[in-house]
């Protein structure tokens, strides 16, 4: 299983925010380079980027969405081998071509999946499935859009079923009533979304101790056991490919190279 340390971006710093609200924001490092080269130090194999200010609605357009982009691109300078994770506010197929360019490997289009999910599957077919990322943010079982701001009325499994009809082969789930609160990662729903999808899932949101990461290395165990039963194949359908880890890592409640090393021993 692979550990994302999380930087998010906000007005051009490194941010953790609870539970998604705007208002409740803590700064970390004005300059996310250095935050995304000392994670590296410590052994990641990927970073999980977020543009906060793209999620909240911002237009690609704006100036602080730009200094986001920016900062993307000074991440990317500073850890040139290390493959990114990016999403927030890609809501278009430009949008896509833009994070790409930029170098990311792989880009996560969440309320557009939604809204639109003719476009995922353009997305899927022009850029391939290993670039393209569907996140799923779940409210009570009901996917929230727009940086978290709206419910709707689609449940978790219900989207991850009809993105994987349209070619999707990975999600990112986060549980936000959890996410930036440290209250505990919610493994049981990402295994139950993995099982029930038979995509590969990198769950997010509520990390507090390493104990999270053995929880979730354990339930991907059980998903492997059932596909053994099954006659499918263990590394191809339903599994818990990964875990984002934000707060804890920021707060120094988990140590990175002890969460990567939990996270391989499962």
């Amino acid at each position: 299983m692979i550990v994302f340390p999380a930087i998010d971006l906000r007005r051009g710093r490194c941010v953790r925010l609870r539970q998604g609200r705007a208002e409740d924001e803590t700064v970390y490092d004005p300059d996310p380079a250095a935050v995304a080269r000392r994670w590296v130090a410590q052994g990641a194999e990927w970073l999980h980027i977020v543009n906060l200010d793209g999620a909240f609605g911002q237009s690609y357009a704006t100036a602080t969405h730009k200094t986001n982009l920016q900062r993307l691109e000074e991440i990317r300078a500073a850890v040139p081998e290390t493959p990114i994770q990016f999403g927030g506010g890609v809501r278009s197929l430009a949008d896509v071509e833009i994070a790409l360019g930029l170098g990311v490997a792989r880009v996560i289009l969440g309320t557009v999946a939604v809204q639109e999910p003719d476009l995922v599957t353009e997305a899927v077919q022009r850029f391939g499935t290993e670039r393209i990322v569907v996140g799923i943010d779940a409210r009570e079982g009901r996917v929230a859009t727009h940086g978290w701001q709206h419910t709707s009325e689609t449940t978790t499994v219900a989207l991850g079923r009809t993105m994987r009809e349209h070619g999707v082969r990975r999600l990112v789930y986060t549980d936000i009533a959890r996410d930036g609160m440290l209250t505990g990662v919610n493994a049981e729903a990402t295994a139950t979304l993995a099982r029930s999808t038979g995509l590969k899932v990198i769950a997010s949101g509520g990390v507090a101790s390493l104990a999270d990461v053995t929880r979730l290395t354990a339930q991907d165990s059980l998903l492997a056991c059932g596909r053994r039963t099954a006659g499918i194949e263990p590394l191809t359908e339903g599994i818990i490919e990964g875990v984002i880890i934000g707060q804890a890592l920021y707060t120094g409640a988990v140590s990175l190279p002890e969460a990567i090393q939990a996270a391989r021993a499962g």
